[in-house]
């Protein structure tokens, strides 16, 4: 793709990971299994409870074995990176995202609690269902505060 003469870059050398990228890594493993396992459970869930409706108890208390403790780990990671920046010096804009990050996160823990404690349909289905939206937004804001950190 390049025109003669073309020099390829050298091979063998690669970036180091620092504190920080290992600090992003935790994090977004986290909030993967967080998020990536509700999507996951959104798509398995109800081929489960047609052909084995007496599973679906047992799976959600597994997934919530593995979720919780992934939610406070990217809890505790976000405020680990939050730390790590000068949000005093940061743009209003940045400010003001990292503010609704924090609360789209907590708003998803806060809506799958709800979902997990719930025992009527109405608290199952909206506390699951705003529990993996506001997860959904706290990724994406979450990559958006990245892209412009």
């Amino acid at each position: 793709m390049c025109s003669p003469p073309c020099t390829l870059p050298r091979l063998g050398v690669v970036l180091s990971p620092s504190l920080a990228t290992i600090r992003l890594f935790i994090h977004v493993v986290a909030a993967s299994v967080w998020v990536g396992g509700q999507i996951a459970l959104a798509g398995v869930v109800p081929a489960i409870r047609r052909d084995h409706p007496q599973a679906t108890r047992t799976i959600a208390r597994a997934f919530a074995r593995v979720a919780w403790p992934a939610f406070v780990v990217a809890v505790l990671s976000g405020v680990w990176n939050l730390m790590a920046v000068d949000i005093t010096s940061a743009s209003g804009a940045y400010q003001a995202t990292a503010l609704a990050k924090i609360a789209v996160a907590l708003a998803s823990g806060v809506f799958a609690g709800i979902h997990a404690v719930g025992r009527t349909k109405i608290a199952l289905a909206v506390g699951g269902a705003l529990g993996a939206v506001f997860a959904l937004a706290a990724m994406f804001v979450g990559v958006l505060l990245h892209a412009h950190g």
